[in-house]
């Protein structure tokens, strides 16, 4: 309680459907006061048919959060095109990513697609509308790439209460977070 002082309960549903994974969270607040949402996933992606630097990933954000040295975005944002000339297809040769994004562009449905693609093998990761950030971590010389879906920014009840951040999501006492995230795998 002294690190997250709200009493709650996780529920998350895994759902395999038509060759799509749905992972489900509903997060009920059992406080007496409004919670903040504070939650985010870690998935590692890996593709086999080609190597990562030649990986293309499109990434539907159009702000790109400044992060100061220990990693914690600063509260200064910048066009997504100062990271990426084309967010929608840029190679990962000579990116070093450990990078947050915001302002997610989002289709109809109120989701938001990044992919990962190889030569033939591709990952879409549809995000819901209360993942209103997303970290995407993929160290140089790695072979691997995390696409992180989160409710907020890294440290976003901080930097709410700093008023450097205006997307802070909150359960009221009594109620419930839900939201998705789908992974698509295609040419594996």
């Amino acid at each position: 309680m002294k690190q997250w002082p709200f009493a709650h309960t996780v529920e998350m549903t895994y759902r395999l459907q038509r060759g799509v994974l749905e992972v489900r969270t509903t997060i009920a607040n059992l406080s007496d006061e409004a919670m903040p949402v504070a939650i985010g996933f870690h998935p590692y992606y890996q593709l086999t048919d080609s190597r990562r630097d030649d990986w293309t990933i499109a990434v539907a954000a159009r702000t790109h959060w400044l992060l100061a040295p220990n990693k914690v975005p600063t509260g200064e944002t910048e066009p997504i095109e100062r990271i990426f000339a084309q967010p929608s297809a840029t190679t990962l040769r000579g990116y070093d990513l450990d990078d947050v994004f915001g302002d997610l562009v989002r289709d109809a449905q109120g989701r938001a697609t990044m992919s990962i693609a190889g030569t033939s093998q591709r990952l879409e990761l549809a995000l819901g509308p209360n993942f209103r950030a997303v970290v995407i971590w993929s160290p140089k010389d790695s072979a691997f790439i995390c696409v992180e879906p989160m409710a907020g920014i890294t440290d976003a009840p901080n930097l709410a209460q700093k008023g450097l951040y205006k997307e802070l999501q909150t359960i009221a006492p009594g109620g419930m977070w839900r939201e998705s995230f789908w992974i698509t795998p295609r040419g594996f």
